[in-house]
């Protein structure tokens, strides 16, 4: 069992069970999955902090059951087991795992903690629980879209094939188009390409990674802040998403090119803007990504998440047994192939997590109205101010 708990929501915002369970299945979806996608079929139920559909200000529960776990109740229990039962010992021997499999969190985790059996590592290491930061993200994503800020996140590259620039006209209908993808990417000649490099990579055993892009339009001015270094936006998003597992790089904007070049090519300049709407100032270039000095510019945000290949391999890697050290090839568990289309919901999910945290922090009240009173003041300060100007 999985379960989410989502403090500081505001009461009286109305949530979409369904919504949440459509992220749930996007997460299982897409091509190079494994095997574990059709023993799971992830439903969420609310068990706190929302009644008749509508938060309530308590922490939101969300639990998500796993269908798997009548095969594992034996060897996972929390309770004490009696070893001396034959059949128990026997079940124990088969599930244990004795070789480190390169690339996961076996070796670091299992001398790290003292731990006899590896699996102690692997369960709580697995991906399986972004499960969880899918559902609470969910909820986050219909707190933003309730004041006007969307979030996407699509699949760019698999390997070294990488898709065109989308053609959408808004991240609404990019969307769309990722939702019927089997990659979550928005180029469909792309996709197929992709799939063939990743039926390639299954027949040899082997597996793949990938780029993601997420962004988010709609974000007001200031989201973070430049007081503090953990108060940083990018800081903060840069954590979520390498938080995720497999993830081993994250840029901004421009990001790694921006290094390569000169700053007069890299700076979004500023000029004036003449909008009857608005805020009064706009820029030509988003080379930034949407966030200077740790806070949010009024740009879009782009971010773009570097996923490693799933370190479990059919045709697996030198390695050692443990506790012994000596030479043996590692230990295979069921294991996607390219999990880039799932990883992508996360990433979607985390994002939405941070910035619903940022925006809160900003806008926060303990009620919906509250916050859209606050929010209302702010975007209007801008035309109070020029208006004050003008008469004088």
């Amino acid at each position: 069992m999985l379960v989410s708990l989502l403090d500081g929501m505001p009461a009286g915002l109305p949530v979409c069970l369904d919504r949440v369970n459509r992220e749930l299945r996007r997460r299982q979806k897409g091509y190079g999955r494994g095997s574990r996608q059709k023993i799971e079929t992830d439903t969420a139920s609310f068990v706190g902090g929302i009644r008749h559909g509508i938060t309530t200000g308590a922490p939101v529960g969300i639990v998500i059951e796993n269908r798997d776990w009548q095969n594992w109740q034996t060897v996972m229990s929390a309770e004490p087991i009696d070893s001396d039962d034959d059949a128990v010992a026997a079940l124990l021997l088969k599930k244990q795992i004795k070789h480190f499999r390169p690339g996961h969190a076996d070796l670091p985790g299992t001398l790290k903690y003292g731990h006899m059996d590896i699996r102690n590592v692997l369960e709580r290491a697995s991906a399986r629980e972004t499960a969880a930061r899918v559902a609470a993200g969910a909820v986050c994503l219909e707190l933003l879209e309730r004041f006007g800020i969307t979030v996407a996140s699509h699949v760019v590259q698999v390997g070294d094939v990488a898709a065109g620039a989308p053609v959408a006209a808004s991240i609404e209908e990019l969307c769309e188009q990722i939702e019927e993808s089997e990659l979550s990417c928005a180029d469909p000649e792309a996709v197929e390409k992709m799939k063939e490099h990743i039926k390639e990579k299954w027949q040899e055993g082997d597996s793949l990674g990938g780029i993601i892009e997420v962004m988010a339009e709609g974000l007001p001015v200031g989201l973070g802040s430049y007081t503090q270094w953990d108060r940083r936006l990018d800081g903060r998003l840069g954590q979520a998403i390498m938080s995720i597992q497999a993830m081993k790089a994250v840029e901004i904007g421009d990001g790694f090119k921006a290094a390569t070049m000169p700053g007069s090519q890299v700076h979004d300049a500023i000029y004036p803007s003449f909008a009857d709407e608005g805020l009064p100032f706009t820029r030509h270039t988003n080379r930034a990504g949407g966030i200077e000095g740790g806070m949010t510019n009024g740009e879009r945000l782009v971010l773009r998440a570097f996923m490693k290949p799933i370190p479990t391999l059919r045709a697996g890697l030198p390695s050692v047994s443990y506790p012994e050290f000596d030479a043996h090839q590692a230990d295979y568990e069921r294991s996607d192939v390219c999990a880039i289309s799932a990883a992508s919901v996360v990433c979607r999910a985390m994002i939405a997590l941070v910035l619903a945290d940022c925006f809160l922090e900003k806008f926060g009240g303990d009620s919906i109205t509250d916050i859209e009173a606050a929010l209302d003041n702010y975007r209007t300060q801008w035309q109070i101010e020029l208006a004050t100007e003008e008469c004088g």
